[in-house]
């Protein structure tokens, strides 16, 4: 059993993503701890390259400007989208709907704004443009 993350590691950590404020996003402090591949894309991949070298029992906070994070906001991200081209359903201004692409893939967007003939929905990561609190606790690694 190794002793040091590396970059195919499986890692159990206790993890925290919060804004620099420190609005917490994402924490399993309270609960029970994640254990991930690294490499397999279960976690963002400069988040990944930051546990590299750390050690079991160390505990460790780093800041990342939004570029390192999710991302600059892209403006070409927002759509305007034909409202028939949505589900005939009640659609709630700033919830989440899942779309499916041409191809098969699946991904998210925001719906900022809606009306009878149009929707503006932005598929923009949610933390996009904004710089993040990164915190782990390593538990094991394997």
């Amino acid at each position: 059993m190794s002793q040091v993350v590396e970059a195919n590691s499986l890692v159990t950590l206790h993890y925290r993503i919060s804004l620099p404020s420190g609005q917490p996003l994402i924490s399993t402090f309270n609960a029970t701890p994640a254990t991930l591949q690294l490499g397999a894309g279960e976690m963002l991949p400069a988040m990944e390259k930051l546990l590299i070298g750390l050690t079991p029992g160390t505990h460790h906070v780093f800041e990342l400007e939004a570029e390192e994070a999710f991302g600059p906001h892209r403006p070409e991200l927002i759509e305007r989208v034909k409202r028939e081209h949505m589900p005939d359903e009640e659609i709630e201004p700033m919830s989440i709907m899942e779309f499916t692409a041409p191809d098969g893939s699946r991904y998210s967007g925001l719906v900022r704004e809606i009306d009878d003939q149009w929707a503006l929905i932005d598929f923009n990561h949610p933390l996009a443009g904004k710089a993040i609190r990164f915190e782990a606790q390593i538990i094991g690694v394997s």
